[in-house]
């Protein structure tokens, strides 16, 4: 599990520094992904479950340890994670099995920290 405190440490150490930067494409980049994943005609957690499927076909670990998270936050239950991965693993291949296994290591280490009643929200 220390490892997705270690992927939050990171991100957040690394977008600090990307943000000093203070590029008006990069920002406005990271402003359209925000946005994306608001609720509009499909809920966050529709559109999380895209990020995840997108993120194995694509086989980014960070990306699937990012949306595996949110997914998680957003109330998805163990069935909907697994159809959505398997549709990432027919669209991707068996290239994406790798990606496959890191995700359902990542939700394995989500629920155990839910069956100890720790907090998801200081993964992001």
């Amino acid at each position: 599990m220390d490892e997705l405190f270690d992927f939050k440490k990171h991100r957040d150490e690394m977008n600090e520094k990307i943000f000093k930067l203070q590029n008006k494409q990069i920002n406005r980049l990271f402003a359209l992904d925000t946005g994306a994943y608001l609720d509009g005609e499909l809920s966050k957690k529709i559109k999380e479950l895209l990020g995840l499927v997108s993120s194995l076909v694509l086989r980014c670990d960070d990306c699937v340890r990012y949306h595996m998270i949110r997914v998680v936050q957003e109330g998805c239950t163990d069935g909907e994670i697994a159809e959505t991965l398997a549709i990432g693993l027919i669209v991707g291949g068996t290239i994406t099995v790798s990606a496959l296994r890191n995700a359902v290591d990542n939700l394995s280490k989500l629920r155990e920290m839910q069956s100890k009643g720790q907090s998801l929200e200081d993964l992001l």
